[in-house]
Formats: C-alpha cells, sequence, structure tokens
C-alpha cells in the first residue's frame, strides 16, 4: 500500500500535523461533516501503538487536510472539503481496523461529544 517514505519525511509530517491540526480544525469545524473521523483519525495517527504504516497513511492524509493550498480551495462553499472528505474516506475505509474505540473516545471527548452508549450499538 503506498511507497516507503524516510524516517526524517514521517517524523516532519507528524510535527506539522500536530503542530497545525487543531488550530485548522478550530477554524472550519463547523463546515466539515466528517470532523469526528477528522479527529479518530489524528488520534490513530498520534497513537504509537499504531503501526507505523497506518499512522504514514493518516498523517499525509491529516497532512492535506491542514495544507492552505488545496485540489478544491476550502473556501468554496459546499465543495471545499469534498476533495478532504473522499481522501480521510478513502485511508479510513483501508485502516478502519486500527481506529480503535480507544481513538474514537478521545475524537468524542476533545470535540465535547457525548459518548455513544455501547448497549445501543448492540455491544452488551
Amino acid at each position: 500500500m503506498g511507497r516507503e517514505i524516510s524516517v526524517e519525511i514521517f517524523y516532519e509530517r507528524e510535527q506539522k500535523v500536530r503542530r497545525n491540526f487543531w488550530i485548522k480544525l478550530k477554524r472550519v469545524a463547523g463546515n466539515v461533516p466528517f470532523v469526528e473521523d477528522l479527529v479518530a483519525a489524528y488520534y490513530c495517527a498520534m497513537d504509537p501503538a499504531t503501526p507505523m504504516r497506518v499512522r504514514g497513511m493518516l498523517l499525509a492524509t491529516l497532512a492535506y487536510f491542514i495544507m492552505p493550498i488545496d485540489v478544491i480551495p476550502d473556501i468554496v462553499t459546499g465543495l471545499g472539503f469534498a476533495d478532504d472528505m473522499a481522501l480521510l474516506t478513502a485511508v479510513v475505509g483501508l485502516v478502519s481496523a486500527n481506529i480503535t474505540p480507544v481513538h474514537r473516545a478521545a475524537a468524542a471527548r476533545a470535540l465535547d461529544k457525548d459518548l455513544p452508549d455501547a448497549n445501543a450499538q448492540g455491544n452488551a
């Protein structure tokens, strides 16, 4: 899945995402319909227990989200995040087994939302 990247590039990307993710998210959260998946992907990417390849894929996706220049500029109403959503959906589909309930719970807390009732999801 994808080409190999150097350790230096990986850590540069990780630092860039750590530095800029929350800044961008706070600015656009109300306009991003996939915010829960985006934040869960962030927590998964920052989790050292997540396999390096998965972390790399998620970091690349998150770096694309925070980039000021985009295929479809984020300021385009209604379409601005379509490319970000398409990329996130594709990558999350590939790595969904690695995005754990712990990552999703951290995302819910970060977004100040109530955690879903586990019994309501059929997890008795």
